[in-house]
Protein backbone atom coordinates (compact mmCIF):
# COMPACT_ATOMS: atom_id res chain seq x y z
CA UNK A 1 0.00 0.00 0.00
CA UNK A 2 1.09 3.55 -0.73
CA UNK A 3 -0.04 5.88 2.04
CA UNK A 4 0.21 9.65 2.33
CA UNK A 5 0.05 10.82 5.95
CA UNK A 6 -0.15 14.38 7.26
CA UNK A 7 0.35 15.57 10.85
CA UNK A 8 0.73 19.20 11.83
CA UNK A 9 1.69 19.26 15.51
CA UNK A 10 3.58 17.18 18.11
CA UNK A 11 0.59 15.06 19.15
CA UNK A 12 -0.12 14.26 15.50
CA UNK A 13 3.51 13.30 15.00
CA UNK A 14 3.17 10.89 17.94
CA UNK A 15 -0.07 9.28 16.74
CA UNK A 16 1.15 9.22 13.16
CA UNK A 17 4.34 7.41 14.11
CA UNK A 18 2.36 4.66 15.82
CA UNK A 19 0.09 4.36 12.78
CA UNK A 20 3.11 4.08 10.46
CA UNK A 21 4.54 1.28 12.61
CA UNK A 22 1.20 -0.54 12.60
CA UNK A 23 0.88 -0.29 8.80
CA UNK A 24 4.44 -1.50 8.20
CA UNK A 25 4.02 -4.33 10.69
CA UNK A 26 0.85 -5.51 8.94
CA UNK A 27 2.22 -5.02 5.42
CA UNK A 28 6.01 -4.51 5.38
CA UNK A 29 6.21 -3.56 1.70
CA UNK A 30 3.96 -0.53 2.26
CA UNK A 31 5.41 2.89 1.52
CA UNK A 32 4.44 5.90 3.60
CA UNK A 33 5.19 9.49 2.63
CA UNK A 34 4.34 12.15 5.19
CA UNK A 35 4.09 15.70 6.33
CA UNK A 36 5.04 15.28 9.98
CA UNK A 37 8.00 15.28 12.31
CA UNK A 38 10.90 13.31 13.66
CA UNK A 39 8.79 10.57 15.18
CA UNK A 40 6.98 9.81 11.92
CA UNK A 41 10.30 9.74 10.09
CA UNK A 42 11.83 7.43 12.73
CA UNK A 43 8.85 5.08 12.36
CA UNK A 44 9.72 4.50 8.69
CA UNK A 45 7.99 7.21 6.66
CA UNK A 46 9.64 9.36 3.99
CA UNK A 47 9.23 12.93 5.25
CA UNK A 48 8.11 15.36 2.56
CA UNK A 49 8.16 18.36 4.95
CA UNK A 50 8.51 18.72 8.76
CA UNK A 51 5.02 20.16 9.22
CA UNK A 52 4.76 18.95 12.84
CA UNK A 53 7.66 21.24 13.73
CA UNK A 54 5.76 24.20 12.31
CA UNK A 55 2.75 24.29 14.67
CA UNK A 56 1.59 27.88 15.25
CA UNK A 57 -1.12 29.41 17.41
CA UNK A 58 -3.00 32.70 17.20
CA UNK A 59 -4.50 34.51 14.24
CA UNK A 60 -1.52 36.88 13.85
CA UNK A 61 0.98 34.04 13.74
CA UNK A 62 -1.12 32.06 11.26
CA UNK A 63 -1.50 35.07 8.95
CA UNK A 64 2.24 35.76 9.08
CA UNK A 65 3.03 32.19 8.11
CA UNK A 66 0.42 31.84 5.35
CA UNK A 67 3.02 31.80 2.52
CA UNK A 68 4.74 28.83 4.18
CA UNK A 69 1.43 27.02 4.63
CA UNK A 70 0.62 27.54 0.93
CA UNK A 71 4.05 26.21 0.00
CA UNK A 72 3.56 23.09 2.13
CA UNK A 73 0.09 22.58 0.69
CA UNK A 74 1.46 22.85 -2.85
CA UNK A 75 4.12 20.24 -2.05
CA UNK A 76 1.47 17.85 -0.77
CA UNK A 77 -0.90 18.40 -3.70
CA UNK A 78 1.86 17.85 -6.28
CA UNK A 79 3.01 14.67 -4.54
CA UNK A 80 -0.51 13.24 -4.21
CA UNK A 81 -1.37 14.05 -7.83
CA UNK A 82 1.85 12.48 -9.14
CA UNK A 83 2.13 9.43 -6.86
CA UNK A 84 -1.58 8.60 -6.52
CA UNK A 85 -1.38 6.93 -3.08
CA UNK A 86 -3.95 4.32 -2.15
CA UNK A 87 -5.11 6.51 0.72
CA UNK A 88 -4.51 9.93 2.26
CA UNK A 89 -4.74 10.13 6.05
CA UNK A 90 -4.84 13.44 7.92
CA UNK A 91 -4.44 13.87 11.67
CA UNK A 92 -6.40 16.70 13.35
CA UNK A 93 -4.99 20.19 12.44
CA UNK A 94 -8.22 21.28 10.72
CA UNK A 95 -7.18 24.70 9.39
CA UNK A 96 -4.58 23.17 7.10
CA UNK A 97 -6.12 19.76 6.47
CA UNK A 98 -9.60 20.88 5.50
CA UNK A 99 -8.11 23.13 2.82
CA UNK A 100 -5.83 20.33 1.63
CA UNK A 101 -8.80 17.96 1.41
CA UNK A 102 -10.67 20.46 -0.76
CA UNK A 103 -7.72 20.69 -3.15
CA UNK A 104 -7.36 16.92 -3.63
CA UNK A 105 -11.06 16.07 -3.59
CA UNK A 106 -11.27 15.56 -7.36
CA UNK A 107 -8.22 13.27 -7.48
CA UNK A 108 -10.42 10.29 -6.61
CA UNK A 109 -8.14 9.14 -3.77
CA UNK A 110 -9.74 7.84 -0.55
CA UNK A 111 -9.15 10.44 2.15
CA UNK A 112 -9.60 9.87 5.90
CA UNK A 113 -9.29 11.75 9.15
CA UNK A 114 -7.44 9.83 11.86
CA UNK A 115 -7.90 11.51 15.26
CA UNK A 116 -10.32 13.99 13.70
CA UNK A 117 -10.56 17.64 14.74
CA UNK A 118 -12.88 18.46 17.60
CA UNK A 119 -15.34 20.37 15.44
CA UNK A 120 -18.12 18.98 17.63
CA UNK A 121 -16.86 21.50 20.22
CA UNK A 122 -16.71 24.60 18.02
CA UNK A 123 -17.06 25.65 14.37
CA UNK A 124 -19.46 22.78 13.78
CA UNK A 125 -20.17 24.03 10.26
CA UNK A 126 -16.85 22.51 9.22
CA UNK A 127 -18.58 19.12 9.24
CA UNK A 128 -19.94 20.00 5.78
CA UNK A 129 -16.39 20.02 4.41
CA UNK A 130 -15.63 16.73 6.15
CA UNK A 131 -18.78 15.16 4.68
CA UNK A 132 -18.00 16.49 1.20
CA UNK A 133 -14.23 15.96 0.99
CA UNK A 134 -13.45 12.94 3.18
CA UNK A 135 -14.20 9.32 2.42
CA UNK A 136 -14.59 8.68 6.13
CA UNK A 137 -13.46 9.46 9.65
CA UNK A 138 -11.62 7.04 11.94
CA UNK A 139 -13.14 8.22 15.19
CA UNK A 140 -11.37 8.19 18.55
CA UNK A 141 -14.15 8.75 21.10
CA UNK A 142 -17.62 7.19 21.44
CA UNK A 143 -19.55 10.48 21.58
CA UNK A 144 -17.48 11.77 18.65
CA UNK A 145 -18.41 8.77 16.50
CA UNK A 146 -22.09 9.34 17.21
CA UNK A 147 -21.82 13.07 16.49
CA UNK A 148 -20.22 12.56 13.06
CA UNK A 149 -22.63 9.78 12.04
CA UNK A 150 -25.66 11.89 12.98
CA UNK A 151 -24.39 14.48 10.48
CA UNK A 152 -24.03 12.10 7.57
CA UNK A 153 -20.29 11.38 7.83
CA UNK A 154 -19.14 7.80 7.34
CA UNK A 155 -17.18 6.66 10.38
CA UNK A 156 -15.21 3.70 11.65
CA UNK A 157 -14.69 3.73 15.42
CA UNK A 158 -11.17 2.65 16.41
CA UNK A 159 -10.67 4.24 19.85
CA UNK A 160 -8.04 6.79 20.80
CA UNK A 161 -4.47 6.10 19.64
CA UNK A 162 -3.08 7.89 22.68
CA UNK A 163 -3.77 4.70 24.65
CA UNK A 164 -1.44 2.82 22.29
CA UNK A 165 1.37 5.17 23.29
CA UNK A 166 0.52 4.98 26.98
CA UNK A 167 0.49 1.18 26.94
CA UNK A 168 4.02 1.21 25.47
CA UNK A 169 5.55 3.84 27.73
CA UNK A 170 8.60 2.80 29.74
CA UNK A 171 9.08 5.05 32.77
CA UNK A 172 12.55 5.70 34.15
CA UNK A 173 12.59 3.71 37.43
CA UNK A 174 15.74 5.40 38.77
CA UNK A 175 14.27 8.86 38.26
CA UNK A 176 11.03 7.84 39.98
CA UNK A 177 12.90 6.37 42.94
CA UNK A 178 15.08 9.46 43.35
CA UNK A 179 12.11 11.81 43.23
CA UNK A 180 10.03 9.75 45.64
CA UNK A 181 12.89 9.80 48.14
CA UNK A 182 12.58 13.60 48.40
CA UNK A 183 10.20 14.86 51.09
CA UNK A 184 6.96 16.73 50.47
CA UNK A 185 3.80 16.55 48.42
CA UNK A 186 4.30 16.65 44.65
CA UNK A 187 2.18 18.75 42.28
CA UNK A 188 2.69 18.53 38.51
CA UNK A 189 2.38 21.55 36.22
CA UNK A 190 1.77 20.72 32.54
CA UNK A 191 1.78 23.95 30.49
CA UNK A 192 1.31 22.30 27.08
CA UNK A 193 3.38 21.21 24.10
CA UNK A 194 3.02 24.37 22.01
CA UNK A 195 5.03 27.51 22.60
CA UNK A 196 1.86 29.59 22.53
CA UNK A 197 0.21 27.46 25.20
CA UNK A 198 3.18 27.85 27.51
CA UNK A 199 3.30 31.61 26.96
CA UNK A 200 -0.41 31.96 27.69
CA UNK A 201 -0.77 29.65 30.67
CA UNK A 202 2.49 29.30 32.60
CA UNK A 203 2.13 32.59 34.49
CA UNK A 204 -1.26 31.72 35.97
CA UNK A 205 -0.17 28.16 36.75
CA UNK A 206 2.85 29.43 38.66
CA UNK A 207 0.69 31.96 40.49
CA UNK A 208 -1.54 29.08 41.60
CA UNK A 209 1.56 27.15 42.69
CA UNK A 210 2.65 30.12 44.83
CA UNK A 211 -0.70 30.07 46.60
CA UNK A 212 -0.51 26.33 47.18
CA UNK A 213 3.02 26.70 48.57
CA UNK A 214 1.96 29.51 50.90
CA UNK A 215 -0.66 27.22 52.44
CA UNK A 216 1.39 24.02 52.23
CA UNK A 217 5.14 24.78 52.47
CA UNK A 218 5.86 21.06 52.23
CA UNK A 219 4.73 21.06 48.57
CA UNK A 220 7.14 20.99 45.65
CA UNK A 221 6.31 21.40 41.99
CA UNK A 222 7.42 19.40 38.95
CA UNK A 223 7.01 21.20 35.63
CA UNK A 224 6.95 19.11 32.45
CA UNK A 225 8.50 20.99 29.51
CA UNK A 226 8.16 19.64 25.98
CA UNK A 227 11.53 21.04 24.91
CA UNK A 228 14.41 23.15 26.19
CA UNK A 229 13.03 26.35 24.67
CA UNK A 230 9.84 26.00 26.69
CA UNK A 231 11.82 25.09 29.81
CA UNK A 232 13.81 28.32 29.42
CA UNK A 233 10.61 30.34 28.93
CA UNK A 234 9.16 28.99 32.19
CA UNK A 235 12.47 29.39 34.04
CA UNK A 236 12.50 33.09 33.08
CA UNK A 237 9.25 33.76 34.97
CA UNK A 238 9.70 31.52 38.01
CA UNK A 239 8.69 33.23 41.25
CA UNK A 240 11.64 33.45 43.67
CA UNK A 241 11.67 30.87 46.44
CA UNK A 242 9.16 28.52 44.82
CA UNK A 243 10.46 24.91 45.01
CA UNK A 244 10.28 23.95 41.35
CA UNK A 245 11.97 21.33 39.18
CA UNK A 246 11.67 21.77 35.41
CA UNK A 247 11.93 18.45 33.61
CA UNK A 248 12.38 18.23 29.82
CA UNK A 249 11.11 15.09 28.09
CA UNK A 250 9.81 13.48 31.29
CA UNK A 251 6.10 14.20 31.10
CA UNK A 252 5.05 10.58 31.86
CA UNK A 253 7.29 10.45 34.93
CA UNK A 254 6.13 13.87 36.14
CA UNK A 255 2.50 12.79 35.90
CA UNK A 256 3.19 9.45 37.58
CA UNK A 257 4.87 11.19 40.54
CA UNK A 258 2.16 13.79 41.10
CA UNK A 259 -0.49 13.70 43.78
CA UNK A 260 -2.39 16.40 41.88
CA UNK A 261 -1.89 18.27 38.61
CA UNK A 262 -2.50 21.59 36.90
CA UNK A 263 -2.71 21.02 33.15
CA UNK A 264 -3.53 22.86 29.96
CA UNK A 265 -6.55 21.44 28.14
CA UNK A 266 -5.64 18.86 25.50
CA UNK A 267 -5.04 15.19 24.86
CA UNK A 268 -2.80 15.06 27.94
CA UNK A 269 -6.05 14.75 29.91
CA UNK A 270 -6.26 11.18 28.61
CA UNK A 271 -2.85 10.45 30.13
CA UNK A 272 -3.99 12.04 33.38
CA UNK A 273 -7.01 9.74 33.33
CA UNK A 274 -4.80 6.74 32.49
CA UNK A 275 -2.60 7.44 35.51
CA UNK A 276 -5.62 8.42 37.67
CA UNK A 277 -4.38 11.88 38.67
CA UNK A 278 -6.80 14.52 40.03
CA UNK A 279 -6.31 17.55 37.81
CA UNK A 280 -7.36 21.16 37.37
CA UNK A 281 -7.65 22.00 33.66
CA UNK A 282 -6.87 25.54 32.49
CA UNK A 283 -6.73 27.44 29.23
CA UNK A 284 -5.91 31.14 29.28
CA UNK A 285 -7.16 33.29 26.42
CA UNK A 286 -7.48 37.04 25.82
CA UNK A 287 -10.63 38.89 26.80
CA UNK A 288 -11.93 39.27 23.23
CA UNK A 289 -11.11 35.67 22.38
CA UNK A 290 -12.77 34.52 25.60
CA UNK A 291 -15.99 36.30 24.67
CA UNK A 292 -15.88 34.93 21.13
CA UNK A 293 -15.25 31.37 22.29
CA UNK A 294 -18.22 31.44 24.61
CA UNK A 295 -20.40 32.44 21.63
CA UNK A 296 -19.30 29.55 19.41
CA UNK A 297 -18.23 26.67 21.67
CA UNK A 298 -20.89 23.98 21.67
CA UNK A 299 -19.31 21.36 23.94
CA UNK A 300 -20.30 21.37 27.58
CA UNK A 301 -16.72 20.78 28.74
CA UNK A 302 -13.22 21.27 27.36
CA UNK A 303 -11.54 18.31 29.08
CA UNK A 304 -11.88 14.95 27.34
CA UNK A 305 -12.23 13.29 30.74
CA UNK A 306 -15.25 15.43 31.57
CA UNK A 307 -16.70 14.89 28.10
CA UNK A 308 -16.38 11.12 28.47
CA UNK A 309 -18.09 11.25 31.88
CA UNK A 310 -20.52 14.02 30.91
CA UNK A 311 -19.76 15.74 34.21
CA UNK A 312 -17.07 18.00 35.62
CA UNK A 313 -14.72 15.67 37.49
CA UNK A 314 -11.71 17.81 36.51
CA UNK A 315 -12.39 21.46 37.49
CA UNK A 316 -12.09 23.64 34.37
CA UNK A 317 -11.02 27.24 33.87
CA UNK A 318 -11.13 28.57 30.30
CA UNK A 319 -10.77 32.26 31.02
CA UNK A 320 -9.11 35.59 30.35
CA UNK A 321 -8.98 36.34 34.09
CA UNK A 322 -6.56 35.27 36.79
CA UNK A 323 -8.10 32.18 38.36
CA UNK A 324 -5.01 31.16 40.31
CA UNK A 325 -6.82 31.34 43.66
CA UNK A 326 -9.56 28.98 42.49
CA UNK A 327 -7.02 26.62 40.94
CA UNK A 328 -4.99 26.56 44.15
CA UNK A 329 -8.15 25.90 46.15
CA UNK A 330 -8.86 22.69 44.25
CA UNK A 331 -5.26 21.47 44.55
CA UNK A 332 -5.22 22.18 48.29
CA UNK A 333 -8.54 20.41 48.69
CA UNK A 334 -7.03 17.22 47.28
CA UNK A 335 -3.77 17.55 49.22
CA UNK A 336 -5.48 18.30 52.53
CA UNK A 337 -8.31 15.75 52.27
CA UNK A 338 -7.09 12.30 51.20
CA UNK A 339 -10.65 10.94 51.04
CA UNK A 340 -11.65 13.70 48.60
CA UNK A 341 -8.65 12.92 46.44
CA UNK A 342 -9.33 9.17 46.63
CA UNK A 343 -12.89 9.68 45.40
CA UNK A 344 -11.57 11.35 42.22
CA UNK A 345 -8.96 8.63 41.75
CA UNK A 346 -11.64 5.93 42.03
CA UNK A 347 -13.75 7.60 39.32
CA UNK A 348 -10.72 7.84 37.03
CA UNK A 349 -9.84 4.18 37.53
CA UNK A 350 -13.39 3.19 36.63
CA UNK A 351 -13.36 5.40 33.52
CA UNK A 352 -9.96 4.03 32.53
CA UNK A 353 -11.27 0.47 32.64
CA UNK A 354 -13.97 1.42 30.11
CA UNK A 355 -12.21 3.89 27.84
CA UNK A 356 -8.46 3.25 27.85
CA UNK A 357 -8.40 0.35 25.39
CA UNK A 358 -5.16 0.13 23.35
CA UNK A 359 -4.99 -1.12 19.77
CA UNK A 360 -6.43 1.88 17.91
CA UNK A 361 -3.46 2.09 15.52
CA UNK A 362 -3.66 -1.62 14.70
CA UNK A 363 -7.39 -1.26 14.03
CA UNK A 364 -6.78 1.81 11.86
CA UNK A 365 -4.05 0.04 9.90
CA UNK A 366 -6.27 -3.00 9.32
CA UNK A 367 -9.10 -0.75 8.12
CA UNK A 368 -6.85 1.22 5.74
CA UNK A 369 -5.25 -1.91 4.31
CA UNK A 370 -8.66 -3.53 3.82
CA UNK A 371 -10.08 -0.40 2.18
CA UNK A 372 -7.02 -0.21 -0.07
CA UNK A 373 -7.48 -3.79 -1.28
CA UNK A 374 -11.17 -3.20 -1.97
CA UNK A 375 -10.29 -0.07 -3.94
CA UNK A 376 -7.70 -1.94 -5.99
CA UNK A 377 -10.22 -4.69 -6.78
CA UNK A 378 -12.79 -2.15 -7.93
CA UNK A 379 -10.25 -0.40 -10.17
CA UNK A 380 -9.21 -3.73 -11.73
CA UNK A 381 -12.81 -4.85 -12.37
Amino acid sequence: MKLFLSAGEPSGDLHGSNLVRAVLAAQPDSRVTALGGGRIRAAGADLLYPLANFAVMGIKNVVRELPTFFHIGDLAVRHIRAQKPDAVVMIDYPGFHLELAKRIRDFGIPTYFFVPPQIWAWRQGRVRTVRKCFTGVLTALPFEDKWYRERGVKTHYIGHPYFDELAQQQLDPLFLTQERAKPGARVAILPGSRNGEVAANAQMMLAAAQKVYAARPDTRFLIAAFNQRQADAVRAILPPGLPVEIQVGRTPEVIELAEACIAVSGSVSLELMYRAKPTVVVYRVGAVASWALYQIIKARYMSLVNLLLNEELFPEFATSRDKSSEIAGHILGWLNDPSRRAAVVDRLVELRSRAAVPGACDRAAAFLLGASKESQVRRAA
